[in-house]
């Protein structure tokens, strides 16, 4: 199964950007999304950004993915 993922743009050049993802950094493409600002969350996937989205749906959805990863480090019952 492939996610797309929200995360913030940090940096822009040419056609790439910096973007963080939960605190992780790597460089996407924005060919996509061209009219894409430093600040801006977008959905990222396989490397490119798909959509600019709002910046309140982009941490609510971060939070779900935090709260995902927490369950899955207690440990389950028999």
């Amino acid at each position: 199964m492939c996610l797309a993922i929200p995360a913030k743009v940090l940096k822009i050049k040419g056609d790439s950007a910096i973007v963080e993802v939960r605190g992780v950094k790597r460089e996407i493409n924005i060919l996509l999304c061209p009219e894409v600002k430093i600040g801006d969350y977008v959905i990222v996937h396989a490397g490119f950004a798909l959509k600019i989205i709002d910046k309140k749906y982009a941490q609510e959805t971060i939070k779900i993915f935090d709260e995902i990863e927490t369950l899955n480090r207690k440990p389950r019952k028999p």
